[in-house]
């Protein structure tokens, strides 16, 4: 029995002309010339299993662009009619074809707070009146929150924040290494 008719997908000579630029630009990342090619493909021969097979993708990932694509034409048509500059237009086009932002828990500090931790660091701890010589996590982590940095953090991820906050060409860390512990 056969499947439903393939979704055919139209192309102006416009959208094709940039869609051809930008498959060969070689400077394009790999996957959104993949994709590109992918909607190309597809304006030729619509069947997306015979897609699949010749650029040896999965066939929900060639659906996924294809449907993205057909979801964006009323508007890249619109734009288009309304006499949009070109690069204007080349700039949705590529925004259609990135990354959709994945599913994850949201960052827990802010880049302010985490300036504000790495700031503290680089301030003596006796200016905040603390009875150490230098910034361990743990005490860093309470003047923190003592200033109302962060409402609450871990020792950990304070030393986190200085051991990725430095610089590539840094030479020396923000805190001294731990100190052996006496048994």
């Amino acid at each position: 029995m056969p499947g439903p008719a393939p979704c055919s997908i139209w192309l102006t000579p416009l959208h094709r002309t940039l869609l051809e630029g930008v498959a060969r630009r070689p400077t394009q990342p790999h996957r959104l010339v993949q994709r590109v090619g992918i909607i190309l493909a597809l304006a030729d021969d619509p069947h997306v299993g015979r897609i699949a097979r010749q650029l040896r993708l999965g066939r929900l990932t060639v659906r996924t662009w294809r449907d993205r694509w057909l979801a964006a034409v009323p508007t890249l048509c619109a734009a288009e009619a309304a006499g949009e500059a070109v690069a204007a237009l080349l700039t949705r086009i590529t925004t259609l074809f990135a990354d959709a932002p994945r599913p994850g828990a949201p960052a827990t500090f802010t880049p302010e707070q985490v300036c504000g931790i790495i700031a503290l660091a680089c301030t003596s701890p006796a200016a905040a009146a603390r009875p150490v010589t230098h910034w361990t996590p743990a005490e860093l982590a309470a003047e923190a929150m003592r200033q109302g940095i962060v409402p609450t953090i871990s020792a950990r991820s304070a030393g986190r924040f200085l051991k990725r906050g430095r610089a590539q060409a840094a030479s020396d860390a923000l805190l001294p290494p731990p100190s052996p512990r006496r048994r």
